[in-house]
């Protein structure tokens, strides 16, 4: 199946390196370029991606206001963050927005080839390694801004999941992928990944990078839940 992709990123030069290094892969096909948010639902009506590399800072429309307005769609193509940092605040709520994932401009290609070939599968482009990072690095932080209400809005959402979805959602937490999580848990792949939609359909998430962020909210992995 070949990903149809749309790239968005103000720099010309950088959709040009884009354009170069993911065309060239016989499973992508590059079906537009935009240079701002502001042009992203119209060409996604268009030319209908199946994902969207976008930069999270462009002039008049940024990322995270123009993955918002793409996610609330119904049959919204999957949105990867385009980002020079690895630990942004705008990157966590680009991804609280309903984002699959990010990338660094200095991904190596093969990587971000990779990447957007995992999330047009429906996995998060981060990886284990690059999630527990990220949650180190940002979420202490909007933690911190948030205060107590946010960690009993997001306890009291976990409340509504069963116990092994509870289970599993905890171990997305900590960055499991699924075959860990059917290691630990003692149960196969393909119930995991049922649990993993279930607890993403009752949490009304888009992705499991969102219930990672969740459970992190809760700072239940702190009270070793």
């Amino acid at each position: 199946m070949t990903v149809r992709l749309l790239v968005v990123d103000d720099d010309p030069l950088v959709r040009a390196g884009l354009a170069l290094m993911l065309g060239g892969a016989e499973d992508l096909e590059i079906v537009g370029e935009g240079a701002d948010g502001a042009e992203v639902q119209e060409l996604v009506d268009r030319l209908a991606p199946d994902v969207v590399l976008m930069d999270i800072r462009m002039p008049a429309v940024d990322d995270l206001t123009a993955t918002e307005r793409l996610r609330a769609r119904p049959g919204a193509p999957e949105v990867v963050v385009l980002t020079t940092f690895h630990a942004d605040e705008q990157v966590l709520r680009a991804l609280r927005a309903g984002a699959a994932g990010f990338v660094l401009k200095d991904t190596p290609p093969a990587e971000i080839v990779d990447a957007v070939r995992r999330v047009a599968a429906g996995d998060p482009v981060l990886s284990p390694a690059v999630t527990r990072q990220l949650m180190s690095h940002v979420v202490g932080t909007a933690r911190d801004a948030a205060g107590d209400p946010r960690r009993r809005s997001a306890l009291a959402r976990l409340e509504t999941l069963a116990g092994r979805e509870r289970e599993v959602a905890l171990a997305v937490g900590r960055g499991q992928s699924n075959a860990e999580i059917s290691a630990s848990l003692y149960i196969s792949v393909p119930t995991v990944k049922t649990h993993v939609s279930r607890v993403l359909a009752k949490l009304g998430l888009n992705n499991r990078v969102q219930i990672a962020l969740l459970v992190h909210d809760a700072e239940l992995l702190d009270d070793g839940a």
